[in-house]
């Protein structure tokens, strides 16, 4: 085997550990630019004046609302406080009962049937139930900027959080919609006054790998009848 073949046969044994090697690579944590942080904007130019002694501008925050953040950039506290709980059961129960018969005259030629022979019945019953639950808790606080302020005053903010704890990574992504009136004096909003909230926790390393199924297992199980 000559110089270019040997290139060729090493060629095709390495590209299925490749895209193997792509397949679990693509999990791998990282920051993610649809949550990179919204910087302050530069000072705009000075509006042309209406006439009006107030001069409404984007981000306007009056002195009575203190230090809350108010303008693109500011920094915005989100505590989480997901709690989640639902329960689902039913049952049924059906009963079904019949039956008839026929009574043969004592004289003549059908006189030899008996009663039993021209009688019948059924039975059928079904029931069944089924039960379901399932709680979900997350609590923390992740700190997100204000990335755009839309016309009627609400603000769009989001923000991620990533840690590197013991050879492993944790991600913590949030984005969502929040009022004004809901930012307290110390710059912090629940997770529940978030609208529109998408919250993403998730983790990569050796633990968690160490706690997902192989993906010959999971191939398997895609396509086991059982």
């Amino acid at each position: 085997m000559n110089h270019a073949k040997k290139n060729i046969v090493r060629f095709a044994l390495m590209t299925p550990l490749v895209s193997l090697s792509a397949c679990l690579g693509s999990g791998s944590g990282g920051p993610d630019p649809a949550y990179a942080p919204q910087m302050a904007q530069p000072i705009a130019p000075p509006t042309v004046a209406n006439g009006a002694i107030f001069q409404a501008v984007n981000g306007y925050a009056p002195l009575t609302s203190g230090a809350r953040a108010a303008r693109v950039g500011d920094l915005v506290t989100i505590t989480l406080v997901e709690r989640t709980q639902a329960t689902k059961s039913n049952s049924a129960t059906t009963g079904k009962s019949s039956s008839f018969g026929i009574t043969p005259p004592t004289t003549g030629p059908f006189s030899f049937f008996s009663p039993s022979d021209i009688s019948a019945g059924g039975d059928s019953s079904f029931s069944g139930n089924g039960q379901a639950q399932q709680s979900n808790a997350l609590t923390g606080e992740i700190s997100v900027t204000i990335a755009e302020i839309y016309p009627n005053g609400t603000m769009l903010v989001r923000g991620e959080k990533l840690m590197t704890i013991n050879r492993g990574e944790e991600q913590v992504r949030i984005s969502g919609i929040i009022r004004p009136a809901d930012i307290s004096p110390e710059n912090r909003v629940p997770s529940n006054r978030v609208a529109n909230a998408r919250i993403t926790y998730g983790g990569s390393g050796e633990i968690a790998t160490a706690s997902k199924q192989g993906f010959l297992h999971r191939f398997f199980s895609s396509i086991s009848p059982f």
